[in-house]
């Protein structure tokens, strides 16, 4: 097919699970021909503003907001002005388009996307719509039946989509994340200080931590690292628990001096790639990215779903890999008891964790951005 330049605008975030695919789209665009055109659309004050210009793109504000589910002054006041913002929006969605003359929108979910692709589709431009869950989103849903195509990472989501529209490429992640080797486990081990004689487990509660698994391995710690015979543990805790987790550690060092040959943490992880192939097992939220990243590692992972998030879509995301054997789960309100020892229990069953990596990894769908911008091509053809 050919790569001819194009004017493509993309709309959506609130999250970095939103914008990450939406600059890996753009990106992939780019790299097809370097002369496209892309401009971003966003919801003003949230992270897409940032975080879009800091990867070299264009991106313009829409004043739309989401609706507040906890009742307080300041979310009802939000609340009464989400109509209005939605006017508004609209209306400066289709002087956008009418300034850029994209050929074709991309939404990738959030709020923000709504009304620059209501305003597109009015406009008659091509549209396509990127869910990354395995529950629709409330907004994708709404735009599911004025759109051309419908990108999807998970099987089954005719319950949410029209059938004829839906096309399964999987969720863009970043290149690095690949099947897991011995010499790459080899370079992770050495790189996180872990011991290459014992098997490790990753706790990793997303870029900003998890209090749950920070509560539920300190639990584990406290009553002295139960089942920790041959294991080390790497714990990324976040920058906002941080300082708490040092005071912690300390005190428990002075308990069980040998506590930091079994537990090393940190609050970031640079090398995402190095840890999941260091692991043995992983334990993780279960986010759209997070899971295609796991899968494309072919990794055996706990999945702690979090309960606050629209929809309880972690949940679906994991069922879908649990009800294949492609991964675990437990509760999120049942962590501090079930974390640790389900973690543990699943060290010393390598048989099953064999089989969690090789369904997991039969789950993956690599080069997620090219199928996408095949599909943008297909509807500027079109």
């Amino acid at each position: 097919m050919e790569h001819k330049a194009l004017k493509v605008i993309i709309s959506g975030g609130g999250t970095g699970g939103h914008i990450f695919p939406a600059v890996s789209i753009a990106n992939k665009l780019k790299e097809l021909n370097p002369e496209t055109e892309i401009l971003f659309v966003g919801a003003e004050g949230k992270m897409e503003m940032e975080k879009v210009p800091a990867a070299g793109y264009k991106i313009v504000g829409l004043p739309i907001t989401g609706l507040q589910r906890h009742l307080n002054l300041k979310n009802i006041l939000n609340d009464l002005s989400v109509p209005f913002r939605v006017v508004y929006s609209l209306t400066k969605a289709k002087s956008i388009i009418r300034k850029f003359k994209p050929q074709v929108a991309i939404g990738v979910g959030g709020y923000a996307s709504a009304p620059l692709l209501m305003a597109a589709t009015k406009m008659g431009i091509p549209s396509l719509i990127q869910e990354q869950n395995g529950f629709a989103g409330l907004t994708n849903k709404k735009l599911g039946g004025k759109v051309q195509c419908i990108c999807v990472a998970y099987e089954g989501m005719e319950r949410f989509f029209p059938a004829e529209k839906i096309v399964l490429t999987g969720n863009p992640i970043r290149s690095v994340f690949v099947p897991c080797t011995p010499e790459m486990k080899e370079e992770g081990v050495k790189e996180y200080g872990l011991d290459p004689s014992k098997k490790h487990i990753f706790i990793v509660g997303g870029s900003l931590g998890s209090s749950k698994f920070n509560q539920s391995i300190r639990k584990w710690i406290s009553d002295g690292c139960p089942g920790s015979e041959g294991v080390d543990v790497l714990w990324q805790c976040g920058k906002y628990y941080k300082s708490g987790v040092d005071g912690f550690m300390q005190e428990q060092a002075a308990k069980n001096p040998a506590l930091g040959e079994t537990v090393k943490y940190s609050d970031f992880i640079g090398r995402m790639d190095l840890a999941y192939a260091a692991a043995d097992v992983v334990i993780s939220r279960a986010g759209a990215s997070s899971v295609s990243e796991l899968c494309a590692a072919h990794k055996a992972v706990v999945f702690i779903p979090s309960p606050n998030v629209a929809e309880d879509h972690q949940t679906h995301n994991a069922m879908a890999l649990v009800k294949k054997d492609a991964a675990m789960i437990v509760k999120d309100a049942d962590a501090m008891e079930q974390m640790m020892p389900t973690a543990l229990g699943l060290l010393r069953e390598p048989g099953k964790i064999k089989t969690l990596e090789e369904n997991a990894g039969k789950m993956a769908l690599p080069d997620a951005s090219m199928k996408i911008a095949e599909e943008v091509y297909k509807l500027v053809k079109e």
